[in-house]
């Protein structure tokens, strides 16, 4: 591998399944995405979704950090307007403070929910307006020179936790430019604007404290397999969930058979939602290393972090295992 793989766990509830199976299976993935050697693991903040246990980001890497040793844990990432930014400066200060040099805190501007979620949430409909403005006082309260006068994060003053901007779109290449920060773009679901963000990015980059030089951070989608056939077979089946989940929500939870989810993946809107996963690679593990370098080329990315996309758990860190060993033989 030419560059560093991270993982985003993406921590779902399978049919069948508890939030708990999950947060154990989060265990699991950054155990063995650390005996592999990835630089960091990430998890992100959803709402209101019954097939996603990362609600609570903080909460779920103090835990995983308590069964880890050395791999670098973080959010990718919080949806900072859901916040006051101060009470995400003791968050992440506590879990820096816990686990030293092992924190990592993506911040992003979208609700991670409906609208109904965001105002069970109380979140104000205008609070992303302000977003470059609360990243501005979050990061003044890491540093300890905070913004608002009186008022200091215990425990979060000093730590200098890492911050990286998410993003899908110009806004957040834009922004992540401007206040030298790494930026990380969304591509495992949303690669329409891949290539312009990273190029604007780049191109508008002002040095910072944190970050000297632009660093990039790209999302893709992988499942690694010791046979082809098995590996496609199951990103076709997890493709079809997420698609499956999507249709139900608009016909009163219909269960749609895999025949007639194949159908509608023909149909305009079939496709658009099957492009969502446009950046995925799934096969042998020489497959998947030819397509991460030649991604991270494409994507002029510093960094992959990778979705693993297999529906079960045994398979996903299987998955893990295999494409470890990738970037490990590279590397020697």
């Amino acid at each position: 591998m030419t560059v560093p793989l991270s993982v985003l766990d993406l921590a779902p509830i399978a049919p069948g399944e508890t939030a708990r199976d999950s947060f154990a299976a989060s265990v699991e993935l950054a155990r063995a995405a650390e005996r592999a050697g990835f630089r960091r693991v990430w998890y992100a903040e959803h709402h209101n979704m019954p097939t996603i246990a990362s609600s609570a980001t903080s909460v779920l890497i103090a835990h995983v950090a308590a069964h880890t040793e050395t791999i670098r844990l973080g959010a990718g990432g919080v949806m900072l307007p859901n916040h006051a930014p101060l009470t995400i400066a003791e968050q992440y200060g506590t879990l820096e403070t816990l686990h030293p040099g092992r924190i990592d805190l993506g911040l992003g501007r979208a609700p991670g929910s409906d609208q109904v979620t965001m105002r069970a949430m109380r979140r104000d409909p205008m609070a992303a307006d302000t977003f470059p403005q609360d990243v501005l006082e979050l990061q003044g309260y890491l540093r300890g020179e905070s913004r608002v006068a009186g008022v200091q994060a215990t425990p979060g003053a000093g730590t200098d936790v890492p911050l990286y901007i998410l993003g899908s779109s110009l806004f957040g290449a834009q922004l992540a430019a401007a206040l030298g920060l790494p930026y990380a773009f969304a591509s495992h679901f949303a690669p329409a604007a891949l290539h312009e963000a990273v190029a604007l990015y780049r191109s508008q980059f002002r040095p910072s404290e944190q970050l000297a030089e632009p660093y990039v951070l790209a999302a893709v989608n992988v499942v690694a397999a010791d046979e082809a056939d098995d590996a496609r077979a199951q990103l076709d089946a997890m493709r079809r969930t997420r698609v499956r989940g999507m249709v139900q929500r608009g016909a009163g939870g219909r269960e749609y058979t895999d025949a007639e989810i194949d159908e509608f993946l023909t149909t305009p809107q079939g496709r658009q939602l099957a492009d969502m996963m446009r950046y995925a690679v799934a096969g042998t593990p020489s497959d998947v290393g030819r397509y991460l370098d030649d991604f991270a080329a494409e994507a002029r990315a510093d960094e992959l972090i990778v979705a693993f996309q297999s529906l079960g758990v045994a398979d996903r860190l299987h998955s893990v295992a295999l494409t470890g060993a990738i970037a490990a033989g590279a590397a020697a």
